[in-house]
């Protein structure tokens, strides 16, 4: 009967109820949007940003970073929620690939590193923390190219292989912590396209009206994390509610 209970709890949540800590990764656009809509949504939560020059100070690629967040955790109250917002898609000229003979060692290690490890070690890290049976939640970024069965364009391979990696690692986490951590909803995110750094270089030619700012972005992913239960954890989720095929 326990999941039942569960479930109807989450289908009732609402943010200002829940009492604990929050854990945003991540200090991009979308990363310090959710921390101001979560503040805003969630007052009795303490709110801790992680991420490289961030408050709380954090490399996922870093296993030394991630021990000691796992330190930092236990001198704060009941981990509820966690929402993983690093990425990587470009750097140091090294970005999107738009054919075979671009595909590089270095840009399949980063992209990796971040999108998928990072993701997955983040896991390991707060693991511990989601062990007092509270209900809590667990959401990370992927993206609508990661989808192997939506794949129509090619190209950008290390993004999507990432990415996908990152889905099948999740999707695993969530298979586990279904009898490890019951009370705790695995989610895959796709916030659809933002308007951040991340994304400046290739969104020429997105509409207007598809193109979100970081603020309405992190307002449809806090809204649509609040919807999930235990019982549909490791789903892989469109910013508007729709199933992303895998």
């Amino acid at each position: 009967m326990r999941p039942l209970v569960v479930l109807a709890m989450a289908r009732n949540l609402n943010w200002d109820q829940l009492e604990g800590t929050a854990l945003v990764v991540g200090q991009g656009g979308i990363g310090r949007a959710i921390g101001v809509v979560l503040e805003r949504e969630a007052p009795k939560l303490k709110l801790l940003r992680a991420g490289r020059g961030g408050p709380l100070p954090l490399n996922i690629c870093s296993e030394q970073s991630l021990n000691d967040l796992k330190t930092e955790l236990q001198q704060h109250g009941p981990l509820r929620l966690v929402i993983n917002t690093a990425g990587w898609l470009h750097s140091g000229g090294i970005g999107p690939e738009k054919r075979l003979q671009a595909v590089s060692r270095a840009g399949l290690e980063e992209s990796f590193a971040v999108n998928a490890f990072g993701a997955i070690l983040l896991a390991k890290a707060v693991d511990e923390a989601f062990g007092h049976g509270e209900q809590a939640w667990f959401a990370s970024l992927s993206a609508r190219v990661g989808s192997i069965g939506d794949n129509q364009l090619g190209g950008w391979y290390s993004y999507r292989a990432a990415k996908a990696a990152q889905n099948q690692l999740l999707r695993t986490l969530a298979i586990e912590w279904q009898r490890r951590r019951p009370a705790v909803a695995v989610t895959l995110l796709h916030p659809g396209t933002t308007a951040t750094a991340l994304s400046e270089p290739f969104r020429t030619a997105v509409a207007p009206e598809k193109l979100f700012s970081a603020e309405r972005a992190a307002e449809q992913l806090v809204s649509l994390i609040a919807k999930q239960t235990p019982l549909e954890s490791g789903r892989f989720l469109a910013w508007d509610g729709q199933n992303i095929p895998w």
